[in-house]
């Protein structure tokens, strides 16, 4: 048996909105560890691929930024359709609505007045051809003796990320958050000696003093450090974790493809209840997608309400 996980994030970058980290983890049943990690796309070739031109009948799944359609009414139905049939594959239903999928994720509801108000799901699906999707799935899995147990996001918004950010770099709070998801499947996993894919940080190629410092009970051993990978095993009592950061993580393994997926679509619910809230009082409002470039666009705009409401630019803006 083998405990096959990713992470990966979304929105390190933008001005608005929160950064997303995601984890997604398979168990294959029927797999020998020794053979190293697995071609999921080829285990699932009946139920899924890798474009979005390949994806009838099949799902998509792959890194989010080739997934995600420039088409503003398509704009996030491969990433919903692959995200929302694999929660569904292990669970009874489809979320109804955002704040449903937060629970089933785990990810934060944001209590700020720009985050109220749930939007109905699916988005850009057919809720009855979603459902011939699932089973379409469901029963590869089964084939396969796979499953997919665990699909978590957490949502840093701006107030917090501000916050922690004061502390230590934004790369920092991105690869703790990360090693966050790492502690949990190590929990849930670590008797499984779980093997978890996560893009490399940074470009850098030593990890070891950062997961000391996240575990000092733990023996770490260095399994590689090369160009090609930094791979590491935890010990910590019976518990044992294999990590391996390597460059384009979400093109080579599948569940980190799924995570990427997790943490955008995630985002993007967000992000579709902050432009609502503003476009509500601003008519003609344009979304933004939260990225520098126009965001600055979109803060002159808002700005009038800002000062109307009494909401200090922090609040929404990250400071780095």
């Amino acid at each position: 048996m083998l405990i096959y996980a990713g992470i990966d994030e979304a929105g390190y970058g933008p001005m608005f909105g929160p950064l997303c980290v995601a984890s997604s983890a398979f168990v294959l049943h029927d797999y020998d560890p020794a053979d190293g990690e697995p071609d999921m796309w080829s285990l699932l070739s009946k139920a899924i691929c890798r474009t979005r031109s390949e994806s009838v009948p099949r799902i998509a799944v792959n890194d989010s930024k080739k997934l995600k359609s420039n088409a503003k009414h398509k704009a996030l139905t491969h990433l919903e359709r692959g995200v929302l049939s694999f929660l569904a594959s292990s669970t009874a239903s489809i979320p109804t609505n955002d704040s449903e999928f937060f629970q089933s994720t785990e990810s934060v509801n944001h209590e700020k007045e720009w985050y109220k108000g749930q939007t109905p799901l699916p988005l850009g699906n057919d809720a009855n051809v979603l459902k011939i999707d699932i089973a379409m799935l469901r029963k590869q899995l089964q084939r396969a003796n796979i499953s997919c147990p665990w699909l978590k996001c957490t949502s840093i918004d701006v107030d917090d990320y501000n916050k922690q950010t004061q502390q230590a770099s934004k790369a920092s709070l991105n690869f703790s958050t990360a090693m966050k998801h790492v502690d949990g499947l190590l929990t849930e996993f670590g008797n499984q000696h779980p093997r978890i894919m996560i893009d490399r940080h940074g470009g850098r190629v030593q990890y070891r003093e950062e997961l000391q410092l996240c575990w000092p009970e733990a023996t770490i051993q260095i399994l590689a450090e090369n160009k090609s990978m930094s791979r590491y095993r935890l010990s910590i009592g019976s518990k044992m974790v294999t990590l391996t950061f390597a460059s384009k993580s979400d093109e080579k393994h599948m569940p980190v493809a799924l995570a990427s997926m997790l943490a955008k679509f995630t985002r993007e619910l967000h992000m579709i209840r902050f432009n609502r809230y503003f476009s509500t009082q601003i008519p003609d409002l344009k979304p933004t997608a939260g990225y520098v470039q126009d965001g600055r666009r979109f803060l002159k705009e808002i700005e009038p309400i800002l000062a109307k409401n009494g909401v200090p630019q922090e609040q929404l803006v990250r400071s780095s």
